[in-house]
């Protein structure tokens, strides 16, 4: 199945990094963030990605061009030119790399990949959040369910302490909890062909017009994710990620 990853957006949020390098490639335990959510889904099989860029995508193009180069020890034989690769790994993706436009919104994003995805479902995540989702288990829902989309529902870490407090005692002190009420669009969708219809041009924000219209319909389906889940929106957040990947403690390493 085909895996669209939204690329493309200025991330100014984090602004720390991406006034250099576009936020999908801010690294995670030295490897972008968008190789990490691409290895989640070759868990399960999906490997066919095709990635809607926009801000900076010459450096997302570049990095899969040399990907071999900049990831593999390698012998080149200055003679004849041939490059023989030192590692064996597992990495087999087909990457299709396409500019959806420097100002395009979300929803217009997702328009401009029509042509490549055809008639077939699809997955569909953002470039910036990373989680330990069971992919098959999310297709699975999709299907008996037989919505034109499903989305994964998640649960936001708190990024503060919460105290529960009983007249001025605190009887509960949890420091970054699991908020336990209210879900959150996670991303990680499961999407049927016929809602690329329901977008109208670069101008569309997906989570406005063409999903609320999906619900109005009835046919938007919520996948509910307990797991962990965390997007990347503020250095904190970076940096919050590279010390549970430092510390062998990252729930989404595959």
């Amino acid at each position: 199945m085909k895996v669209i990853i939204l690329a493309g957006g200025f991330g100014t949020r984090l602004s720390e990094y991406t006034e250099i390098i576009p936020k999908p490639m801010v690294t995670i335990g030295g490897m972008p963030i968008l190789w990490h959510i691409m290895k989640t889904f070759s868990k399960y099989g999906h490997i066919d990605f095709h990635l809607a860029l926009g801000y900076k995508s010459t450096y997302i193009k570049e990095y899969f061009l040399n990907y071999r180069a900049l990831n593999d020890d390698f012998t080149v034989n200055l003679g004849s030119g041939d490059v023989a690769s030192l590692n064996t790994d597992d990495i087999k993706w087909n990457v299709t790399l396409v500019d959806t436009g420097l100002n395009s919104m979300t929803g217009g994003r997702v328009k401009r990949m029509k042509s490549f995805i055809g008639n077939e479902t699809f997955l569909l995540t953002y470039g910036d959040g990373v989680a330990d989702i069971d992919i098959d288990s999310l297709l699975d829902f999709h299907k008996k369910n037989g919505k034109m989309v499903t989305v994964t529902a998640v649960h936001p870490g708190a990024r503060f302490g919460e105290l529960d407090i009983d007249h001025n005692i605190v009887t509960s002190f949890q420091e970054k909890p699991q908020v336990g009420q209210g879900w959150i669009n996670g991303g990680y969708f499961v999407i049927e062909p016929e809602f690329f219809d329901l977008i109208d041009g670069d101008d569309t924000i997906l989570e406005k017009s063409p999903l609320e219209r999906v619900s109005e319909m009835g046919e938007l389906a919520a996948y509910k994710h307990d797991g962990f889940w965390q997007c990347m929106d503020t250095k904190r957040d970076r940096d919050s990620l590279e010390e549970m990947w430092d510390s062998n403690s990252a729930p989404w390493k595959v």
